[in-house]
């Protein structure tokens, strides 16, 4: 039998980063406080999506802006994970991110820097990518928040210029979703928080949950919802279903990168020809296995195939779509 060729991911990351992680003993203010050794990794939604996908098997390339030296850090750290990559050079330097945990009270404390600048130019060589490549792409990912310069609606702009894409997913918030959303995606992956600002409530229960998600299927081109909620687990709403998946008790090391890595292990199913159930199954355990690991090392893939064992998902009783 022929082999059947791997589907091409491209993900974007307008916003990327060198996420720098390290611990203390205690977290003391007006005090020099001696940091373990730091561990750097490539950061940025899109820029962990593919990392993801590549620790699941799948060959993504990832589309990212980098400039100064630690863009060229980026570059270096992305290639280090044998990640390949379209890299649009700019004239602002890549920022950086700190992740500090305070071994004293296990806590995470995650300083996020504002994002390098960009000229018009060089967001437009970004969607520029994006159209060249999308027509040979089964799945066009965008993720992350928006850095100084890109305009408002630019996912609006990612999802127009993908449109040879075969499925456009969009993770990001507040009215740079709402414009994608407008544009048409085929899956958003909100958080809480983010969900409930975009549907306009501040309920959390599962019947208010479904109701809202069917409120905004109706209004906007979207053709799946996935819902991460944490240690609740996650929601998967379409025209048709509604899916609960269980959360897994875990005791985190670190819970950045957890969004991302739910959506990497997600995607990596659906590509695999997987359907919704095994879908959100994988984007819930990836999610929990990215908290088993410091900093943003994201999840690994033994631990996402060991812990998908472990959810269960249900149609939710009472749904009717």
């Amino acid at each position: 039998m022929a082999e059947i060729a791997q589907p091409e991911i491209v993900t974007l990351t307008i916003n990327p980063a060198v996420d720098i992680a390290t611990s203390v003993k205690k977290m003391v203010p007006y005090t020099k406080m001696r940091c373990a050794e730091p561990r750097r990794d490539p950061g940025g939604g899109g820029i962990n999506v593919a990392r993801v996908l590549k620790r699941l098997g799948l060959e993504p390339t990832a589309v990212y802006p980098s400039g100064g030296a630690t863009g060229r850090t980026l570059t270096t750290l992305v290639e280090r994970e044998a990640v390949r990559s379209i890299v649009i050079p700019t004239s602002s330097d890549t920022r950086e991110d700190i992740t500090v945990f305070d071994e004293a009270s296990r806590q995470q404390f995650r300083l996020v820097f504002p994002g390098a600048f960009l000229k018009e130019p060089e967001w437009q060589q970004c969607l520029d990518a994006i159209s060249r490549v999308s027509p040979q792409a089964a799945f066009v990912i965008a993720s992350g928040s928006l850095p100084p310069g890109a305009p408002a609606d630019f996912y609006g702009k990612v999802a127009r210029a993908s449109k040879g894409a075969a499925k456009v997913i969009v993770d990001t918030s507040g009215a740079s979703l709402k414009s994608a959303l407008e544009a048409g995606v085929y899956l958003i992956k909100p958080n809480l928080r983010e969900f409930q600002e975009l549907a306009g409530t501040g309920c959390a229960d599962e019947p208010s949950l479904l109701a809202a998600g069917r409120r905004l299927l109706e209004d906007y081109r979207i053709e799946i919802i996935a819902l991460s909620m944490g240690p609740n687990g996650a929601l998967l709403l379409t025209r048709d279903i509604a899916l609960r998946a269980n959360g897994l008790p875990m005791e985190p090391v670190s819970v950045s990168g957890a969004g991302d890595s739910f959506l990497g292990a997600m995607v990596s199913s659906l590509a695999n020809g997987d359907n919704l159930d095994t879908a959100l199954r994988y984007g819930v355990a990836g999610g929990s296995a990215a908290l088993l690991n410091p900093g943003t090392e994201l999840c690994l893939g033994a631990d996402v195939h060991r812990l998908a064992a472990g959810v269960t998902v249900s149609a939710i009783a009472g749904d009717h779509a």
